[in-house]
């Protein structure tokens, strides 16, 4: 998320200009809301997808920033903006550079922050005009930074804890044994010893959540699941063979779970991809992670979920 260094930068007397992708047609290589950041230095963070329109972008962005001024530019991604592979996408993309010059440009985004570190989405919306004098107005839906409860210190939740590292999760394990959570197997991870069942029950959990369930037996696993079933996470998944998993949801469901709930877990847990290691199964686990995040949800392709047959397992129909 760049507003959270604009707003420094602002404050600190450094003019910025915010590059947004505000539309995008045909084939391209990033998607509507994309964002880059470039100093009067021509220093970046973020992208626009690299590549040829990302280095003519920064140097126009550093020309109208020392200016003071705002604009659109308009790029069609022909034999004129080859990529940095030489292949050529052949859409169209609009990308606004907004000029922010004092700390009072920051203001709606300093409000944007302020919600998302409220743990709430917003949206963050802005007007502007194209060349031809045609009024815009650009919206985009954001979201806090998604949580993801690790529900099990062992080889399998160490190694999703490591390929998640880079996704931009904020990572919490949680085990019983303190010995397994240590900074060496799990750096830059929020670590939670204690009882799996109660620390869960006690989390913070909001739709903005993913909790994955990866103890060390059946029975931690139905005790972790039964703990935040009903709870308001985006995503609930459950390691295990699909008989250990009709076997906890046909518990929870002589407990009075509802229906819904049981179908809703992501059990077995992850993209079939015919994992084995501790790691290939990190990274199926990961990989329908990003998917539910990005909007693909339970039709993500290779999906081992069960769903609505786990369910009527669990129920013996």
């Amino acid at each position: 998320m760049l507003f959270p260094q604009i707003i420094r930068l602002l404050d600190a007397g450094q003019p910025v200009a915010l590059c947004t992708l505000v539309r995008a047609r045909g084939s391209t290589p990033q998607r509507t809301g994309a964002q880059m950041l470039v100093t009067p230095s021509g220093e970046t963070r973020g992208t626009l997808g690299g590549g040829c329109v990302e280095a003519e972008v920064r140097s126009r962005a550093m020309g109208l920033l020392a200016r003071g001024e705002s604009r659109l530019l308009t790029f069609r991604l022909d034999s004129d903006y080859g990529w940095d592979d030489g292949l050529i996408c052949g859409g169209n993309m609009d990308v606004y550079v907004h000029s922010l010059v004092t700390p009072g440009d920051a203001g709606p985004l300093a409000e944007v922050e302020a919600a998302l570190a409220g743990r709430r989405a917003a949206v963050y919306s802005f007007a502007y005009a194209t060349d031809a004098g045609e009024a815009r107005t650009f919206s985009q839906t954001l979201e806090p930074v998604p949580r993801l409860i690790l529900a099990g210190a062992g080889h399998v939740g160490q190694a999703l804890a490591a390929v998640v590292r880079g996704l931009e999760f904020a990572v919490s394990v949680i085990d019983d044994r303190p010995d397994f959570l240590s900074a060496e197997r799990f750096p830059g991870t929020t670590l939670l010893a204690g009882d799996i069942e109660a620390t869960l029950r006690a989390y913070p959990i909001d739709p903005f959540t993913y909790v994955v369930i990866v103890t060390r037996g059946h029975k931690n696993d139905g005790r972790a699941l039964g703990a935040v079933i009903g709870s308001e996470a985006k995503y609930l998944g459950l390691i295990g063979s699909k008989r250990k998993i009709v076997t906890i949801l046909r518990e929870l469901a002589g407990q009075g779970v509802a229906r819904e709930r049981l179908a809703a877990v992501h059990a077995p847990i992850g993209l079939d991809i015919g994992a084995v290691t501790p790691g290939e199964i990190a990274v199926s686990i990961a990989a329908e992670l990003v998917a539910v995040r990005r909007g693909k949800g339970a039709g993500a392709g290779g999906s081992m979920r069960m769903g609505e047959t786990a369910w009527r397992a669990a129920a013996g129909e």
